[in-house]
């Protein structure tokens, strides 16, 4: 059974030790996932499986198989970036860019968990089922993905604005 990749079937490769990060990149040449640090650590590597952020250098392309994975490129419809994408321009959310891709992934993985009431270490009521996503839960939230140029602030706006709307972001109480 194929992997299913930004809608594309795709088949498992032969070698069972092949990461999910090198399908995609080496096999597959969709080269916005990231390789950072290839360890888990950095999130650069993040992607959507079945609509849950998964670190791509820690997952086997083999688990995947009869899933659906989703990078940054297959966030984009009819030509028109994903909202977050756009938010990420609009708020200066990246210097380099190399861990852009990760971070967006990351985040619209992010917002499913705090839609399904799952809380976090900040949350302040651990049986909440509507969570707001204020300055510290998403640091919090987003802590996995790092940033090495320091675009933390727009970051946290981009994701602010779409995930809470516009009257959260930039000049919004922190």
């Amino acid at each position: 059974m194929p992997i299913l990749v930004n809608d594309r079937p795709v088949f498992v490769p032969d070698d069972a030790r092949v990461s999910l990060l090198d399908l995609l990149r080496d096999r597959l040449e969709l080269f916005g996932t990231k390789k950072g640090c290839n360890q888990g650590a950095c999130g650069a590597c993040t992607v959507l499986l079945d609509g849950e952020r998964v670190l791509s250098c820690l997952t086997l392309a083999a688990q995947c198989e009869g899933r659906a994975v989703v990078t940054v490129e297959g966030l984009a419809a009819d030509g028109a970036l994903h909202p977050l994408q756009q938010a990420f321009i609009d708020h200066d959310g990246f210097q380099c860019g190399y861990c852009t891709p990760g971070q967006i992934c990351s985040a619209i993985g992010m917002a499913a968990e705090a839609a399904r009431g799952m809380p976090s270490v900040v949350t302040a009521d651990l049986e909440a089922t509507d969570i707001l996503l204020d300055r510290d839960e998403l640091r919090e939230r987003m802590s996995g993905n790092l940033c090495r140029c320091g675009a933390h602030n727009g970051i946290i706006d981009a994701i602010g604005e779409v995930f809470r709307g516009p009257e959260s972001a930039g000049g919004a109480p922190r």
